[in-house]
């Protein structure tokens, strides 16, 4: 069997590492703040180098730290969740998920009573921001990822794909006979979300504006109307419910609303748009609890 240092020492490592506290490794431990110190320099003998920068302060990994610490916190976290799926007799654990907050409020969120039906004891750590978490430094486990084709680095598969469409409230529109024309759309108020500005086909109104200029003999400078323009995508969507104007959206984040006629098509015109991507690191850990969350994902779209 390979030689490995105590496990007294890996778990002073792994709790000083996450807190980068001698002090709060300690207190979680029940140990003094010596004690960690100690267990920590025999843990750097054995490695053959250090695994902390001490001075100056503040405490920081040192590069070997850094390359040690995941593979420490992921064993951790395997070996209880190993431990709790055999005393449950099913799968079991804990997976941490990334994704925007307009696919986990419009997508996620409604499903996951599904989801706790079909893994009770698998429990799921929601993370709903716009900011691309580092899957490699464990911020997360699985990420759902917003974007033309498979994100780089790591594995991904792809889970839904949507469309724009431009869309309105029948309390706005009225009941509608015959798709709009640009002319007529320009006479109702328009609504946006805002997106990267370098993302030159990104669907907003002025990308509207240039393929319906191709199937019309003329339209109006969208451009130049007024607009509600919302940072969130989720607020430009809800403006749109509430029938304060015109809208170009996801046909995956408002599938309900056109389900249920909340909101209703009202040009022929769309846009293509985007994958969302379930992205993981290879060789994760938690293979098996990240398979589940996919398949059950790929059954629920």
């Amino acid at each position: 069997m390979r030689k490995l240092p105590p496990l007294t020492e890996l778990r002073a490592f792994e709790a000083a590492a996450r807190h980068l506290s001698f002090k709060l490794a300690a207190a979680e431990l029940g140990v003094t703040p010596t004690a960690i110190s100690h267990q920590l320099k025999l843990l750097e003998r054995h490695c053959g180098q250090s695994l902390f920068r001490r001075r100056p302060r503040p405490l920081a990994l040192t590069r070997a730290g850094q390359q040690l610490f995941p593979v420490v916190r992921d064993g951790f976290e395997t070996f209880a969740e190993a431990l709790s799926g055999i005393r449950s007799g099913g799968t079991s654990g804990r997976l941490r998920l990334t994704a925007t907050n307009a696919f986990t409020a419009r997508w996620l969120v409604p499903r996951l009573p599904d989801w706790r039906d079909a893994y009770p004891r698998l429990k799921l750590d929601i993370i709903g921001t716009d900011t691309v978490l580092d899957l490699d430094s464990g911020e997360a486990d699985i990420a759902v990822r917003y974007a033309r084709k498979a994100p780089p680095g790591g594995p991904s598969v792809e889970l839904l794909r949507d469309e724009f469409y431009v869309v309105a409230s029948p309390r706005l529109v009225g009941n509608l006979k015959r798709p709009l024309s640009p002319a007529e759309l320009a006479r109702f108020p328009l609504i946006e979300a805002e997106w990267p500005p370098a993302d030159l086909d990104a669907p907003r109104w002025q990308h509207w504006q240039r393929v319906a200029s191709r199937r019309h003999r003329s339209a109006p400078d969208f451009a130049a109307l007024p607009s509600l323009s919302f940072r969130e995508e989720l607020h430009a969507i809800e403006a749109t419910v509430a029938g304060q104007g015109v809208a170009i959206c996801s046909t995956v984040l408002i599938g309900p609303e056109l389900a249920n006629g909340t909101l209703v098509p009202v040009s022929r015109i769309k846009l293509p748009g985007y994958g969302f991507y379930i992205v993981h690191r290879a060789g994760h850990p938690k293979t098996d609890l990240i398979t589940a969350f996919i398949n059950w994902a790929q059954a629920a779209g």
